[in-house]
């Protein structure tokens, strides 16, 4: 499978970029600054671009099979909210203009229902300093729901998203999250990697949201 990953070199991209490269896809690795990719493969291909600029993005993109957005405007960024919007508004027209069907988009777990009509990002607890991102990307997902023409899937990550290991072992939930035993709900970016290539692989929710845990 070829695949365009934007934002690979960004905390979530880096591991998809490994995860890919690993079981054998081709990788258009798509970034601001592709310096800071170090991996060499044959199979890897690394291109500059913004992605807001539909247009040149667009071109990037053609000829892949899948786009996985992971695609992040800058915790720090005070235009946060809006400049992720614009963003993932970018990628989703390039994708369309490219004629690629397939986009995956890494958003957050603060849209994930913790109870019956109640969202994770609208409880007191939810810290103050991710509010704006988790916003942004909750207002996103109900933008591309109505989107008719991609093959699009929106992933939340668990809660709690960390370095780690790989080990292939988690559970697939839809607009929960995912708890254990001990009422965590966590998964290391490594293993994210591996729910967004087992996606792109096995088309399970196409047109839907799902999120992972262990």
């Amino acid at each position: 499978m070829k695949i365009a990953i934007i934002g690979a070199t960004g905390f979530v991209g880096s591991a998809v970029l490994n995860e890919a490269l690993h079981r054998g896809h081709e990788v258009t690795a798509i970034a601001r600054n592709v310096d800071k990719i170090t991996t060499k493969n044959a199979k890897l291909k690394a291109i500059s671009a913004d992605a807001d600029d539909s247009s040149n993005l667009a071109k990037i993109l053609a000829g892949n099979d899948a786009v996985v957005n992971t695609f992040n405007a800058g915790w720090t960024n005070p235009n946060l909210y809006n400049d992720f919007i614009k963003g993932c508004e970018a990628i989703q027209q390039a994708t369309k203009l490219s004629g690629v069907k397939r986009l995956l988009v890494v958003g957050g777990a603060g849209s994930l229902e913790i109870a019956p009509g109640v969202q994770l990002v609208d409880t007191p607890e939810f810290p103050v300093q991710w509010k704006s991102g988790a916003t942004a990307a909750r207002d996103y997902l109900n933008t591309i729901k109505k989107e008719k023409d991609l093959d699009w899937t929106f992933l939340s990550p668990a809660i709690q998203l960390h370095p780690g290991k790989r080990t292939g072992v988690f559970r697939l939930g839809t607009d929960q999250p995912v708890f254990d035993d001990k009422n965590q709900a966590d998964i290391s970016v490594e293993d994210l990697a591996v729910a967004i290539i087992d996606e792109l692989e096995e088309n399970r929710f196409i047109k839907r949201r799902f999120t992972v845990g262990y």
